[in-house]
């Protein structure tokens, strides 16, 4: 029992590198698939649109999903047409760029992870670059090659040129480590990235580096907490109205957060050194709610409408 505590307290603790490694091996299973089932270069002059959609559109799908599953970017944008002032407010009108920035940065990781995938297996940059017509690209590609190469490089991919298959394998061969030079170079520019932006971010850190372990272990367990709180209070609602439906009854009061509790509950979280409050939650239950005359006007507003709904 001890031992099957450790392995999954490691588990947990390393659950970050975990994720990122599942979300490796996912990239590199699908760019397979995607080049073993699904890709079939024209050998035409549609080879650069081709190659770059099978490039890049994935990537970008990647990036939406990035987005659309980033539970910070729901909490960011939800209400803010309605309320202005939840992504711009008063004092830290550039948090909204900052912690927009941070979404971003975390959706980029899958796209990243992908192009470099694609860039190193090199099929779909070698399709592309052998549609193209530039002549800047076609010099460079087709130096001390036959006078054919300008004419056919777009058959290479499938070997049907009428050069001697050496000078069509060696166009592939350099095609490909053009790829892998671009792969290796954009994952060696991520890493890089990466660590000058982490290391920026925890200079930049306003509490120390216990506080910070403490911060994340609390912000944690009050995750788990709230979600099995959440299901423990709307089962009793709905069974309270169901029985009362039933049995043709007036329902009991039941305790819920105000309208203006739940908004000011759902606001992005920003620490403050005068005040140790480790999540948005916890400022709201400490300090209670201090809404400007705007704010309760937005929030009545707001409370209309959803009793409206």
């Amino acid at each position: 029992m001890d031992a099957f505590q450790g392995i999954l307290k490691f588990v947990l603790n390393q659950k970050t590198v975990i994720g990122y490694s599942f979300m490796a091996l996912l990239t590199v299973g699908g760019e397979r698939l995607f080049s073993l089932v699904a890709f079939k270069c024209p050998c035409s002059t549609e080879n650069v649109v081709y190659g770059l959609v099978f490039l890049f559109a994935p990537a970008w799908v990647l990036l939406i999903l990035g987005f659309f599953l980033n539970n910070r970017s729901w909490r960011l944008f939800t209400g803010c047409c309605v309320n202005p002032r939840k992504i711009f407010p008063r004092g830290h009108s550039c948090r909204f760029f900052y912690v927009l920035g941070q979404i971003t940065l975390s959706s980029l990781v899958a796209p990243t992870m992908w192009l470099s995938v694609a860039l190193l297996n090199g099929t779909f940059y070698e399709c592309a670059m052998s549609g193209t017509r530039s002549p800047k690209l076609l010099r460079l590609i087709c130096k001390d090659k036959p006078k054919e190469c300008w004419n056919e490089l777009h058959k290479v991919s499938c070997g049907k040129t009428s050069m001697t298959s050496t000078d069509s394998e060696e166009l592939k061969l350099s095609l490909q480590a053009q790829s892998q030079i671009l792969g290796w170079f954009l994952i060696c520019s991520a890493a890089f990235f990466s660590l000058l932006t982490t290391c920026y971010a925890r200079c930049r850190s306003k509490v120390s580096h216990l506080q910070r372990s403490f911060w994340k272990t609390y912000a944690q367990k009050e995750k788990e907490q709230l979600e099995n709180t959440l299901l423990d209070y709307a089962k009793k609602l709905s069974e309270r109205n169901l029985k009362c439906f039933f049995e043709n009854k007036r329902p009991d009061v039941f305790p819920l957060p105000t309208f203006a509790a739940w908004e000011a509950a759902s606001e992005l979280h920003s620490f403050h050194q005068g005040r140790q409050h480790y999540s948005t939650l916890h400022r709201v239950v400490e300090d209670g709610l201090e809404l400007s005359p705007q704010e309760e006007e937005t929030t009545l507003g707001l409370a209309d409408t959803a009793h409206n709904v």
